[in-house]
């Protein structure tokens, strides 16, 4: 099949490898703007970008999708079908609808569950057990049309955010195979969302980032793993701020919740407010690198019972 695939992030290079492994047509590649990062301000491809050249696809940057070069684009590449996958930009009624096949996206979550821009983060920060994808038709309201196929999957206990999207990306790839085989026979089902049923999940913002001790170590387990790798969870230790990686469940205690409970070799004991603990096994300091608790506390001794 004749395809146009967008998509910008490392989570949309599993799709597009898909797709050119099993033989299909890319007539292009739409991905976000190179942009500038770190220090240097040196303009950097997207993984997307720097997946196509390697495979001497075409790519595509329009800074607009609404001033009508966008929508010139793809009627000169004449696409079967486009398919979507974490591409940034909301694509206008008039690109959606241009191919023959219609448009299609790789979604992160078993929707109508998690709609919008951060579902895998927000299934981890609910404490959900299971995640998965979904393929859909793309309409004009955000991840709300026909489903074609999902594929569900657990989530691990200890799983962040960053470990799960590789994951899903993965699935994601194998739900694509197979939702454009039968879209390309003529066996795909279009079956509506139950909108009844639809949560959302909005951007990340540093709010999300300050741990509450009050809350249960379960809640805090997941705040952690769920904000990986941006904007990552925060705390204040010894009067610094610190970024909190990675955390592991204690065991029940008895303590005043954000009482310092171990802090030495083992790592960073905390209680939490449902009489449980919470171990902070990775962390960076303001300025600092990332690093195991037990060897910023070599430097940086705390006070245990405070």
């Amino acid at each position: 099949m004749r395809i146009l695939f967008m998509g910008t992030p490392e989570f949309a290079v599993e799709q597009l490898k898909r797709l050119v492994e099993t033989g299909h047509e890319l007539c292009g590649v739409f991905t976000q703007p190179d942009k500038p990062k770190n220090r240097g301000m040196k303009m950097t491809f997207s993984p997307v970008k720097e997946y196509a050249l390697t495979h001497g696809l075409e790519v595509y940057q329009p800074t607009k999708m609404r001033d009508g070069n966008a929508l010139a684009i793809v009627r000169e590449l004449q696409p079967e079908l486009i398919v979507v996958a974490a591409y940034g930009r909301i694509l206008p009624e008039d690109i959606l609808t241009l191919p023959p096949f219609g448009s299609i996206n790789v979604h992160s979550s078993v929707l109508p569950k998690y709609r919008g821009a951060a579902p895998i983060n927000w299934a981890i920060l609910d404490g959900q057990k299971e995640t998965g994808v979904t393929i859909m038709y793309m309409t004009r309201d955000l991840d709300a049309g026909d489903i074609v196929c999902s594929k569900k999957t657990d989530i691990m206990p200890d799983e962040d955010a960053q470990e799960l999207t590789h994951r899903l990306a993965l699935l994601g790839a194998d739900a694509l195979e197979d939702a454009i085989e039968k879209i390309a026979d003529g066996t795909a089902v279009r079956t509506p969302q139950d909108h009844s049923a639809s949560t959302y999940a909005p951007m990340l913002s540093k709010d999300l980032s300050p741990m509450d001790w009050t809350r249960s170590a379960q809640a805090l387990h997941d705040q952690v793993r769920g904000l990986i790798p941006w904007p990552c969870a925060s705390m204040e230790l010894g009067g610094k701020k610190v970024k909190v990686f990675k955390t592991r469940m204690g065991g029940e205690i008895n303590a005043a919740a954000g009482t310092i409970l171990t802090a030495g070799k083992q790592g960073l004991e905390i209680a939490c407010g449902d009489g449980h603990s919470l171990w902070i096994l990775e962390l960076q300091a303001e300025g600092g690198k990332r690093m195991m608790s037990a060897d910023y506390l070599r430097g940086h001794p705390v006070e245990i019972g405070k």
